[in-house]
This record gives C-alpha cells, structure tokens and sequence, in this order.
C-alpha cells in the first residue's frame, strides 16, 4: 500500500481544498495526468495501479492527525478537519486507462474541492509503482545518505534556506520517509517540508500555499486578463494575509508583474517562480517592487523550478543584498537515485462553476517553453487574450 495516510500529501491541497469550499462549494472540475516523457507502460503496472487506487479508498484522516493538522495550521478552520476525517477517496471517480500505444491515462472528476486532494496521490503512486515495474534497484539508506549529505552540507555552509517538496515524484515512501528523517537530523537550514505526515512524525513545519489550479479556474470562469489578480484577491479574502507567497507563472509573469498591484504586492509576503529564467525574473520583481515604492528586501522569493542545490546555491548568491530567498526542492532530494526520475503531472483540464454551466477548458502559460497546457485553440485564445502574440 503505497499511501497509508491521508497527510501523505502536500499542506496546498488542503489550502486549497478550503478555498474551493469556502468560496466555490458548487463548482466541479477534472484532473488529467500527463507523462511528459511518453512513458510506455505495461498491462501489469495498469493493474498494480488499479490496486493501489482500491487501496486508496480506504485511506481516512484519524484522530491524531486532525488534533496534529489543527494545532499547527492555525488558518484551515477545526470544521474543516471534522469534513475531511469523514472524506473518503473513490475509485469510482477515477478514469484509468491505457491506450492503443500503451500510454497511460487518468482522469477524475468530482466537486473541486474533492477532487484536488487526489493529485498528489495518485502521481506519488504512480512514481512509486512504475519504479518497481521498471526493476529499478531500490537504493540502499547508505547511499540516499551519502548523497543528502553534500547536499545538505552545502545548504548549512552557506546558510542557504530550502524546504523540501518532493512527495509526487518521488521514488519511494521509504526513500521520502529517509530523506525528511536525515534534513530534520543535520540540516539546520531546512525550513520544513510539504509532505503534512513527515511534518508530523518529524515534527517540522507544514510548507505550502496555492497551486497552479488555483489561476486556471479563475482564468477559466473571469478571463486570462483578470485570473492573477482575482485569484490573489480571493486568496485574501479566504486566508486574510497568511500564505502570503504569490505562484507567478501561470498565465506567464509578464503577465502576472504587469497586473501584480501594490496592495497584493505590499500584502504578500513574497512570490514564488516556477518557469523560466530564474535570474531574468529576479531582476525583474526587484525592479517591479522598486516601482511600486516597496523595498525588495523586505520580500522574499520561492524558486521552486527542478531545482539541485548548486543552482539554488547560485541564485542565493545572485539575490544577497537584493531580495531574500528560499528554495523549494523536491525531485533532487527523493529521486536522487541515478534513475531518471517521472517527468509527470496531473492539472486541472476543465471546470465548471456548478451543475447547470457548461465545461469549460482550464490552460497554464508556462514561461518554460513546451510546457504550456490545453487544448492548441484554448492556449493560441489565451495568448492572444493577454497580448502574447
């Protein structure tokens, strides 16, 4: 059984589940999971994936956990832990297939604030899984930690801050279970960890604010032109200030600096990039903060892009004196392994405000080229919305 718990997630499917439920209780919306390397897979693993989504219907929030999510995420609500304690997964939701050239396809559907809380596991289920249909060696606690080690060496050296936020691609829970158990031992700069169940055994800090998702549906049901400053403004008026880091790069961070006001910038705490020239952007944000008359040293960045430590490393250097930085690192901390790890991602494809609307089509800009996500007549439409072409 791959996820034992329903805390074996990341803290911002939580977050935003709540959002959906406070401000979007009736809307709907699917997942789609995408293989970005094409990945061909076997009628086996199909049916080991099939095991583990029954597996997963029988995951629930216990007593202990609830008391442990209330006390230490003082902004999600008791009420909201009573519903999820008696929320259950369901495999009924959950479209599972392979196609003609053995390409996998997932999809789930149900109210969004459901629906959310089943892309973490199932992507860390189907890392973990295609690990073992794929014979890959299962690496050893001595040579996680002989690699963790620089890493975190380096980290401690240079008093460089990262949280980690591996749990969808990771290789194993065991391997994941390793690598937060060795951070909490040695590293002294590791802010804490997404991962809510190791932030629990481990007793670090649950990291996390809003997701891609979050943009898409406002993009989808307000227009591209107003989905970032919606969605920042909705975030508000859920959370009223805490989870302060802005994501940037959903409808490109052109787009986001441009429409980026300085109540939002003033308000939160800092942005987090994901996509695209790490260095351009920092630069760039300075130069924005400086236009709105805020000290950029007062505000963070979040990098959180596919990043290793000697990359984090040189953004640090590049941000001292300039704007404070942390770095959320996840596939170089729990797939480690020599293997080239799962290039994959579920997102939001469609959603609907409530039963009697039509579908509507969600895309991401990412600043990455490639990378974009939607249907090519919905991304040219959006490009063209925002002026990008």
């Amino acid at each position: 059984m791959v996820i034992k718990t329903i805390l074996d997630t990341d803290l911002y499917k939580f977050t935003t589940s709540y959002a959906y439920i406070k401000l979007f209780p009736y809307a709907l919306g699917t997942f789609t999971f995408k293989d970005r390397d094409e990945t061909e897979y076997t009628e086996g693993f199909l049916e080991a994936l099939k095991n583990e989504i029954h597996n997963l219907s029988l995951v629930a929030l216990r007593k202990e956990e609830l008391e442990y999510m209330y006390t230490h995420c003082r902004f999600l609500p008791h009420v909201y832990w009573e519903w999820l304690s008696s929320f259950r997964f369901d495999p009924e939701k959950i479209e599972v297939y392979l196609d003609e050239e053995h390409h996998l396809h997932i999809e789930v559907t149900d109210y969004l604030y459901k629906v959310t809380l089943y892309e973490v596991p199932l992507l860390a289920i189907v890392s973990e899984i295609k690990n073992q249909f794929l014979n890959r060696r299962i690496p050893d606690k001595e040579s996680i930690i002989a690699k963790l080690a620089g890493k975190v060496e380096l980290s401690n050296e240079h008093q460089m801050p990262f949280s980690e936020f591996g749990t969808r691609r990771r290789f194993s829970f065991d391997v994941h279970d390793i690598v937060v158990a060795y951070l909490k031992e040695h590293a002294r700069y590791c802010t804490g960890t997404s991962n809510c169940y190791l932030a629990m055994k481990y007793d670090m800090r649950p990291m996390g604010t809003h997701p891609h998702e979050w943009f898409m549906f406002h993009g989808a049901q307000f227009g591209y032109k107003h989905a970032n400053y919606m969605a920042l403004e909705n975030w508000v008026n859920v959370y009223d200030g805490d989870l302060g880091t802005a994501l940037s790069d959903t409808y490109t961070s052109d787009s986001f600096l441009s429409n980026f006001s300085r109540k939002q910038a003033k308000l939160f705490d800092g942005v987090r990039c994901d996509s695209g020239d790490e260095f351009e952007f920092i630069d760039r944000l300075i130069a924005r903060y400086k236009e709105l008359g805020i000290d950029p040293r007062t505000k963070t960045i979040i990098f959180s892009n596919a990043l290793d430590f000697e990359k984090a490393l040189h953004l640090f250097d590049y941000c001292k004196g300039k704007i404070n930085c942390s770095f959320g690192i996840g596939t170089n901390l729990t797939n480690d392994t020599g293997y080239h790890p799962s290039n994959i991602v579920m997102k939001l494809s469609r959603c609907k405000m409530n039963h009697n609307q039509e579908w509507r089509e969600c895309v991401k800009l990412s600043d990455d080229m490639g990378k974009h996500m939607g249907s090519n007549a919905e991304v040219e439409a959006c490009l063209y919305e925002l002026r990008l072409k």
